[in-house]
């Protein structure tokens, strides 16, 4: 919610500069939708404390039982216990769920049984790419960048993608796959807080990340990594011209400070962006992944001419299955559109 009101805000300012700069006629100040103080106002609405399979009573009538989703560091599917009138039904509603096998977090909780089942389905029943051979793509891209002595562009969601690509960029120099000497850098607030309490959470990790954790061997740091909070810190990143990994949001690249890393690395031919998440269509990172050989970036035309990687096997940040694990069918049938 920060985040959303923080863009928000960057936003309004720009169109009131913008409205001012229109034919000289000071057009007043535009007001964002939301504030980072109507943000933190919120905060004051919420009353519970839930916690994975712990019974709890909303209302008369209504029961909620969260279970771990296994998508993102607290993500929930929620069983629902409603009586009326003397009439009982069980709904399970979910939204995006993770699935079996990957790093980090523990594995998507298996619910009770339900009579409703709501959840998500962007995906449907699209298989993804195995994960190993995208990793090994993602050490390729950057080792083949590297040889050519430019930077290695990556937009990336803040919240659980940013921490994947640091746990397997951390593997990848313990492992010899890519050099110690390497610089990364995460230039996002949002991820590097996220990245924060991921490491307060160690509860919440599969048996391999908790083993690191308990060994005091942090999954997602290395040698080389940088945290880029402050404005002038990213700004300064424009002065990087190559041996660089740069970790930016926004994911799509619809806004944050993915878009100067493009500005001043797309048109370089020894440089190279790495897509490895879902990219909507009509968004900036849509264009650059359907082969565009110019995008506007700052009301600025910018040649594409980076090397552009898309890899589609990291695990996706919308539900990739259509059951929950422990399941031998789908937990409800798809409807016709």
């Amino acid at each position: 919610m920060f985040d959303a009101a923080h863009l928000q805000e960057e936003e309004a300012a720009y169109q009131t500069r913008k409205a001012a700069r229109s034919k000289g006629r000071h057009k007043g100040v535009i007001e964002p939708l939301y504030t980072i103080l109507d943000a933190l106002n919120s905060l004051d609405a919420f009353g519970h404390v839930a916690c994975y399979r712990q019974r709890m009573e909303i209302c008369p009538g209504v029961h909620a039982t969260f279970i771990d989703a296994g998508h993102i560091l607290g993500s929930a599917s929620i069983y629902l216990e409603l009586e009326e009138e003397g009439q009982k039904r069980s709904l399970l509603f979910s939204g995006d769920l993770g699935y079996s096998g990957r790093v980090i977090l523990r594995d998507p909780a298996t619910p009770p049984a339900a009579d409703v089942v709501i959840m998500e389905t962007t995906y449907g029943d699209r298989l993804h790419k195995q994960l190993q051979p995208s990793i090994e793509e993602l050490y390729s891209a950057i080792e083949d960048t590297f040889r050519r002595g430019g930077n290695v562009i990556i937009p990336t969601f803040a919240l659980e993608r940013a921490q994947e690509i640091l746990y397997f960029l951390r593997e990848g120099v313990e492992s010899g796959r890519l050099p110690g000497s390497m610089q990364v850098f995460l230039d996002s607030p949002m991820a590097i807080s996220a990245t924060e309490i991921f490491r307060h959470h160690p509860e919440c990790y599969d048996a391999e990340a908790a083993a690191l954790f308990n060994n005091h061997q942090d999954p997602f740091s290395l040698p080389g990594l940088h945290f880029t909070r402050e404005t002038a810190e990213s700004i300064a990143l424009n002065n990087v011209r190559g041996g660089a990994v740069i970790m930016a949001g926004s994911g799509m690249c619809t806004g944050g400070r993915v878009r100067h890393h493009l500005k001043h690395n797309l048109w370089r031919d020894d440089s190279s962006v790495i897509f490895v998440g879902y990219a909507a269509v009509g968004t900036l990172a849509r264009r650059i992944v359907d082969g565009a050989s110019t995008v506007r970036i700052f009301h600025e035309e910018i040649r594409v001419r980076a090397k552009i990687h898309t890899i589609g096997g990291f695990p996706p940040m919308r539900t990739r299955q259509s059951f929950w694990p422990g399941t031998e069918k789908p937990a409800t049938r798809r409807v016709p559109s």
